[in-house]
């Protein structure tokens, strides 16, 4: 079960305003990449489900977090159906992401109060994902889409919470263009995580580029 309840993770996931979004098929890297996102300043981490087994590798990562990260939520990525996302919300998932809306998906997470955070593309998506329970929806793929498409969503429905994921990168200039367009926070992936960073085992160096991040996440906010 989930170690937080819908409101906590909300608040941890907009308050920091950014959450990295990270897959290795190695428990201890992942491990040490969680460890160092949190000692960057991270609250909320995702890990997604990509790889054969990777329920197992979830596993052993939320009891890792609940005992060396205290404070930190961690969610489950990549949910595209009910059944996955109930197996993950048993391992201990926090919050749900998923890369496509599925309301079967809001029904099993509203069940256990976790968020559910779905990938949108249009205005009319967003639309249904709310009358569903969503929260908070994700605009993806960012970078496809673009800052103007989240400026123009905001017109109409202003009392939306958006995060932007696909395409992020932490620079400056990077956030303030989505944060300045109106998104609460956004997801960075590989961008956060450079390939020669993980192999060469460089977790300071993680750490510091949160660091950066989150530091041009309350810049943006002014």
């Amino acid at each position: 079960m989930a170690k937080f309840d819908k409101v906590q993770v909300l608040d941890k996931v907009i308050s920091t305003g950014m959450v990295p979004v990270f897959y290795n098929s190695d428990v201890e890297v992942s491990k040490n990449v969680i460890k160092a996102c949190y000692a960057g300043g991270v609250r909320a981490f995702e890990f997604t489900n990509r790889g054969d087994f990777a329920h197992e590798i979830f596993g052993e990562l939320s009891k890792f977090v609940r005992k060396e990260c205290p404070d930190m939520a961690i969610g489950i990525g990549s949910i595209v159906d009910a059944p996955t996302a109930a197996l993950y919300m048993q391992l201990g998932a926090d919050f749900v992401v998923g890369p496509l809306f599925n309301p079967d998906v809001a029904k099993v997470c509203n069940r256990r109060s976790v968020p559910y955070v779905p990938g949108c593309g249009s205005v009319s998506e967003v639309g249904f994902a709310q009358e569903v329970g969503c929260d908070l929806c994700k605009v993806f793929p960012g970078d496809v889409l673009g800052a103007s498409f989240v400026k123009s969503l905001l017109a109409p429905l202003p009392w939306t919470k958006i995060m932007v994921t696909g395409g992020v990168e932490p620079s400056k200039e990077n956030i303030s263009k989505w944060l300045g367009a109106g998104a609460k926070c956004v997801g960075m992936g590989s961008k956060l995580f450079p390939k020669d960073k993980i192999d060469g085992k460089n977790w300071d160096e993680i750490t510091e580029n949160c660091k950066n991040a989150l530091k041009y996440v309350q810049e943006a906010r002014g």
